[in-house]
């Protein structure tokens, strides 16, 4: 993996997360209100050390149906305490006691009826609670840093978890490539990796440069909350009000096959920013994959971003963030966090 660069100067704190699952709080945010009707049973669970995919192997058991019976909309840490809906398909609508489904790592915090199943991505964010202990670092240094981190955002790093532990998604994507097989679900997963490697490979370029939250000419806008894009035209004043309110952001590559949407100085930097001979293989492996080309934002801004201290050595931080955006990535702007539960 290569490390990624700072937006914001060097490194303020060293600390130590997730010492107890407490430490790291995720609350997923709904899309939708349940129907009160249909098959689906739409349950909305706290778990504690358990990990989205383990959760659902234990619904399907407790429910007596196979594993694709149970849906959610996105992945949950495991060392972490974290709330999220999951819905099962109860064609009767019969289902067992709820009771039997509580343990320590399982409550069931309200459930109710709807009529779909519960499609991936269908959450609209996730709301943060995460405790740093054993922080050194100048305080008032770092009170200043989260401020401009609240009101200009951050890069929209793709988070290490994409990349597996030490980073062996991207060479288990290229041994795909170069024609091992992987089972589906791993074959998915890999190609994530491949595309968020690239990603993060070009919004480096762009950090190193100083443009990660300004256009380039040529640039591909991104709406905000949503995966419309539009562009390269003009820049002008308009766009400029819009930028500066947040309501478009500069994006690059999620890379497949087909022409970049980008030109001049944007499609320049983003094809020398993946000139090298691995990115190369994992372009054309994206490409043989049938992937196509789409945008990912540049830039993220936390919305609610707080913080106190609860202790001179300990930091709590409290933001909601858009699906499919990192808290490491708010983290990697602070200093060197340590992940205990890897300890």
């Amino acid at each position: 993996m290569i490390p990624l660069p700072l937006a914001f100067g060097a490194p303020l704190l060293q600390a130590r997360i997730r010492t107890t699952p407490e430490d790291f709080q995720v609350d997923e945010l709904p899309a939708f209100e349940a129907t009160g009707e249909g098959e689906h049973l739409l349950l909305h669970i706290r778990k504690r050390g358990a990990n989205t995919v383990h959760v659902a192997k234990v619904l399907a058991k407790w429910a007596g149906l196979p594993e694709m019976a149970v849906s959610y909309a996105g992945m949950k840490d495991r060392n972490a305490v974290t709330t999220q809906r999951f819905s099962v398909h109860l064609p009767k609508r019969v289902a067992p006691d709820l009771a039997e489904l509580a343990s320590d790592e399982i409550e069931v915090i309200d459930s109710t009826w709807h009529n779909r199943k519960l499609q991936r991505g269908a959450l609209a964010g996730n709301r943060f609670r995460l405790v740093l202990r054993d922080v050194q670092g100048d305080a008032a240094a770092i009170d200043e840093r989260l401020q401009q981190i609240a009101m200009r955002g951050l890069p929209n790093w793709f988070g290490e978890q994409r990349f597996g532990r030490d980073g062996g998604n991207v060479p288990a994507a290229l041994a795909m490539f170069g024609g091992r097989r992987m089972r589906k679900d791993q074959r998915s997963l890999l190609l994530s990796a491949a595309r968020s490697a690239l990603f993060n490979r070009v919004l480096a370029a762009r950090v190193e440069q100083g443009s990660w939250d300004q256009p380039l000419q040529g640039e591909v806008w991104m709406l905000d909350g949503s995966r419309s894009v539009f562009g390269p035209e003009p820049y002008s004043d308009v766009l400029a009000e819009r930028l500066a309110r947040f309501d478009i952001h500069p994006s690059a590559p999620l890379w497949g096959e087909g022409e970049l949407r980008s030109s001049d100085a944007a499609r320049e930097l983003e094809l020398a920013a993946l000139d090298d001979d691995e990115s190369k293989a994992l372009r054309a492996g994206l490409e043989e994959a049938r992937l196509k080309q789409e945008r990912r934002a540049l830039r993220l801004r936390p919305a609610l971003l707080q913080h106190q201290w609860l202790a001179a050595d300990v930091l709590e931080l409290s933001f909601a963030l858009p699906p499919g955006c990192y808290a490491t990535a708010v983290l990697h702007e602070l200093g060197a966090v340590e992940d205990a539960s890897q300890a």
